[in-house]
């Protein structure tokens, strides 16, 4: 059993897949829990593999996306492959704390100060910008590195920061711009 908070359809809002149509399967909890978090870490259902799976196979799309809270504590080899014999591309936004199955598609790492990465493939890092030093984060190897305003409140100083340190790009929650889950 895994504790799922929402599993739902809608576009990628951020990063390198922003604009894709994908199944989110949204799990609860979380190591961190961070103060900008949008996950309600304490409510959510208890789901089987199979049950997860139905859900998700009920949308057209090819792409899943598991995220959190930290899906990390909750995934294992047995759904990826579920997800994988179901015809699912799968993604995974992690804060890179947990070991996770080698075998899924790409890796979102959202790494937060003070933590040490578990997680042996990145393919694009996402960092949420609060003004910290994030310089350590471009030596995480991956396909990709984006800072993303905090909750697009400060996107004049992310843009003003990428603009004089041009290995990042900047990842909008284009989601919340256009008012969609």
């Amino acid at each position: 059993m895994r504790k799922i908070n929402e599993i739902f359809y809608s576009l990628q809002g951020e990063g390198a897949h922003t604009g894709t149509p994908a199944v989110f399967v949204r799990f609860s909890g979380c190591n961190l829990k961070c103060d900008f978090c949008d996950t309600l870490h304490e409510s959510g259902i208890e789901m089987t593999d199979e049950a997860i799976i139905d859900e998700v196979c009920k949308y057209p799309c090819r792409m899943v996306i598991l995220t959190g809270g930290e899906p990390g504590l909750w995934i294992d080899d047995a759904l990826v492959d579920a997800l994988h014999k179901a015809g699912k591309y799968v993604a995974i936004e992690t804060n890179g704390t947990q070991v996770l199955p080698e075998a899924i598609d790409w890796v979102t790492c959202s790494p937060k100060e003070g933590t040490t990465l578990r997680i042996k493939h990145v393919d694009e890092v996402k960092v949420v910008y609060l003004g910290q030093d994030v310089s350590p984060y471009l030596l995480i190897e991956a396909k990709e590195h984006f800072l993303q305003p905090c909750s697009c409140q400060n996107t004049e100083e992310v843009i003003a920061y990428i603009k004089e340190h041009s290995q990042w790009r900047l990842s909008l929650q284009t989601h919340k711009l256009i008012n969609i889950d």
